[in-house]
């Protein structure tokens, strides 16, 4: 696929694009196809032309304004109420967790099962199941407070996604809910021409999702008006990563996308070479993001390119969303492992492995890290050293991803269990 240039007619163009990009690294909070030369290195990245290089799309708006709103790095302490626990993706909890972890309660759907996150806030965990019936649970206790049952039986691939006390969330059939997060009552439907495997975030008043109708939608969240649609030319399965006035969406037609959000237009996009599903994670200027092809890569968002990429694992297609700190990037891979990488150079530091493929999305919690394995084990360990520090028999495979709060980690099954897990009295 051709490089995408900025377009060289509109050079007042180009030059908003790149203003908007030295911008979005500024605000954006601190928060790999080519073969790999090392199986311990990833491939560095070189200018526009050489091999794996990216470029963008044209600019379609004007920079935003440079006033920086500040977007939490990590999710909140009391909750977790996006899919990736904050609006930069990084899958980062506020809340610690006890050294070790006890189960302290199990609930169990009618039928099918959890194959995404959960979320909590309010003292109450929400979760989509396979069988398109939403479930609210006290956190305390695993009583079950209401359950809501969409039109059509279709299934819940999205977390659900809360803000103001409310629950967003859409489902296969490609209708999008606002639900009353007490209640459980419906607020609103809106209905889009794809299945939807995006889970929601927030900008100002809107909320957004992507759709497998190619579409990136913001809708007014209290009423469910469309305000604007960003099209792309393939399904957009993963959630935004808000940044500011922009978010990024990485896409099935192989680019990662820059929408402004003021205007639903495209600022620039990265070649990634590969249609991929997972949310990118962002911080300090940089997005990681694996791809279905088995590559992994580290975007540089001023230059609109991949900085670096790592590759070659057999059976290596990337499903599960990244976590990020300082000190390391962490993915789950469909080789049966997960991957820890030196953010800025993309040398691997170790991989750990399980017996079934990570689809789950890892969450750091302090200096541990935790993950599900379709060998149906959850497990935590050690960042600095892969070493496994404790783990869970689930039984049913472990496709969902965690979720923490208040000193509790919650993750369901696709057997149809959510599980809770913390400190006893």
């Amino acid at each position: 696929m051709p490089v995408r240039a900025v377009v060289g007619v509109c050079r007042w163009r180009a030059l908003w694009a790149a203003m908007f990009l030295v911008w979005l690294v500024a605000v954006a909070p601190g928060c790999a196809p080519s073969e790999s030369p090392d199986a311990d290195r990833a491939q560095p990245v070189g200018p526009a032309g050489a091999a794996g290089d990216s470029g963008t799309q044209p600019a379609r708006s004007a920079a935003p304004s440079t006033a920086a709103i500040p977007r939490p790095q990590t999710a909140p302490p009391d909750a977790w109420p996006v899919f990736r626990g904050c609006p930069a993706a990084t899958g980062v909890a506020g809340s610690g967790l006890a050294e070790r972890l006890e189960l302290l309660w199990t609930f169990s759907a009618e039928d099918r099962g959890f194959e995404s996150a959960a979320t909590i806030a309010d003292g109450t965990v929400y979760a989509g199941s396979t069988s398109g019936v939403l479930y609210a649970v006290d956190l305390a206790t695993g009583r079950k407070r209401w359950e809501f049952r969409n039109d059509s039986g279709a299934g819940f691939a999205a977390a659900p996604a809360l803000r103001n006390g409310r629950v967003f969330i859409g489902q296969n059939d490609g209708d999008f809910y606002a639900i009353d997060g007490k209640s459980g009552r419906r607020l609103w439907k809106f209905s889009t021409d794809g299945e939807i495997d995006s889970s929601a975030g927030f900008y100002r008043e809107g909320v957004l999702f992507g759709s497998q109708d190619g579409c990136l939608y913001c809708l007014k969240a209290e009423t469910g008006e469309l305000v604007w649609k960003y099209q792309s030319e393939n399904q957009l399965r993963c959630s935004p990563t808000v940044l500011d006035h922009c978010c990024l969406v990485a896409g099935c037609d192989g680019l990662l996308h820059a929408v402004d959000l003021d205007r639903g237009k495209s600022v620039t996009a990265a070649r990634m070479d590969s249609p991929t599903g997972c949310t990118p994670a962002v911080l300090d200027g940089l997005a990681w993001v694996g791809t279905e092809n088995g590559a992994f890569l580290a975007i540089d968002l001023a230059k609109a390119e991949v900085r670096w990429r790592f590759e070659g694992l057999e059976q290596g297609a990337f499903r599960s969303s990244a976590a990020v700190t300082p000190q390391a990037v962490l993915v789950g891979c469909r080789d049966r492992s997960l991957w820890a990488f030196e953010p800025q150079t993309g040398r691997r530091l170790w991989s750990f492995p399980t017996r079934g493929a990570v689809d789950s999305s890892p969450v750091v919690v302090g200096e541990r890290v935790f993950f599900g394995s379709s060998d149906g084990r959850i497990y935590g360990l050690e960042i600095k050293s892969g070493r496994e520090l404790w783990r869970f028999e689930a039984g049913g495979a472990v496709s969902g991803s965690p979720a923490v709060a208040d000193g509790r980690l919650v993750i369901g099954s696709d057997a149809g269990r959510l599980y809770c897990f913390g400190e006893k009295p």
